[in-house]
């Protein structure tokens, strides 16, 4: 519990980071949909870059250490559905490389944050578990 407790009174990397790639993925749909009157695949990635980080602002909020690992679970998936969309404006040259390696840069580096988090959230709901039945 004391992770999530921690996660919940001070701003944690993964709150921070998740909110700033919000912003530049808001940016990046704009210059999208205003410059390149791009708006299918800039829409999927505002919609999964967003994601990411209102999930974990609500994994803060979480009733439950099963709950904060669930929302976690879910910004983890829009992370990589977020990597995917990035890949494919990039490949299809509607992003620049340098724009979109940067974005899949921090995207992985969401992920990987969130992994961590989800196994140290496990690990500490497992050991929980195992200290119950042995009372």
């Amino acid at each position: 519990m004391e992770n999530r407790e921690r996660f919940r009174t001070k701003e944690s990397p993964l709150r921070t980071k998740s909110f700033a790639f919000a912003l530049r993925c808001i940016q990046t749909y704009k210059k999208l949909a205003n410059g390149q009157r791009e708006f299918v695949l800039s829409k999927q990635l505002l919609r999964s870059g967003t994601s990411i980080g209102s999930n974990v602002e609500e994994a803060n909020q979480a009733e439950s250490r099963a709950d904060f690992i669930h929302k976690l679970s879910i910004a983890n998936k829009e992370a990589n559905e977020t990597r995917y969309w990035l890949r494919l404006l990039r490949d299809s040259s509607t992003l620049t490389s340098a724009d979109a390696d940067q974005l899949l840069s921090d995207c992985e580096e969401l992920i990987r944050l969130l992994i961590s988090s989800l196994k140290t959230a496990k690990e500490n709901l497992n050991r929980n578990r195992t200290k119950s039945k042995s009372l």
